[in-house]
């Protein structure tokens, strides 16, 4: 990563770092062996070395395709002990603040902003090509902290509307979503990817996701 010298902090700078100080003994993600940070003529630059997964990703996008095959049942119990262990981390980093909820939700969704009550620490991108398809390690730790509860399921779920054999598979495995703060956790998910497609990100999943959100409509 490269940034202007002064710039050169905060969530997604450190994001890494801070993952693996709580996260690297307990959950199956890959090591981070070493960093590096040097500063040139007024640029901060830092390198990581980490560990290197032999798997292939779940999907090359993020978008799952209807096709994409189910994984087994030990994939599901891995991801789902370890988001366990993820939401009982203590954090003081966001992925997602109650300020931004209360702008957005109306904006991109046309719906009251909801109040979230219960919060936890989440990955923060729990899509698609952040998950390997055999263990599943999980990848890409630049945004975690905390979020509403449900969040990482939900956003797991809203980047595979396209294949509802997983979307099943999503639901059975996370009971969380069908309760009043998984509910919550998926209007949160589904306004950020719309607000994503508004700057021309993923424009063949709005159909689906403006359907996920019709049915959460209260």
């Amino acid at each position: 990563m490269t940034a202007p010298a002064d710039k050169a902090t905060g969530k997604i700078w450190e994001g890494n770092l801070r993952a693996a100080e709580l996260f690297d003994l307990g959950i199956k993600k890959p090591a981070l062996y070493d960093a590096v940070e040097q500063e040139v003529r007024g640029h901060a630059y830092r390198a990581e070395l980490s560990q290197y997964i032999p798997e292939p990703v779940l999907s090359p996008s993020p978008v799952l395709s209807p096709e994409a095959v189910v994984p087994p049942d030990s994939w599901w119990e891995s991801l789902r002990a370890d988001l366990s262990t993820v939401a009982k981390a203590v954090t003081d980093r966001v992925a997602v603040r109650q300020e931004w909820v209360d702008r957005s939700v109306p904006h991109f969704l046309n719906l009251p902003a909801p109040q979230v009550i219960e919060w936890e620490t989440a990955h923060g991108d729990l899509q698609p090509a952040n998950l390997t398809s055999r263990t599943p390690y999980l990848l890409d730790w630049e945004g975690f902290g905390t979020a509403p509860v449900g969040y990482d399921p939900a956003m797991l779920l809203a980047y595979s509307a396209l294949a509802p054999v997983f979307v099943a598979r999503v639901r059975e495995t996370f009971p969380v979503l069908d309760t009043e703060a998984g509910r919550i956790a998926q209007i949160v998910v589904i306004t950020e990817l719309m607000q994503s497609a508004s700057r021309g990100d993923h424009p063949k999943l709005v159909p689906a996701l403006r359907a996920l959100a019709e049915g959460l409509a209260w």
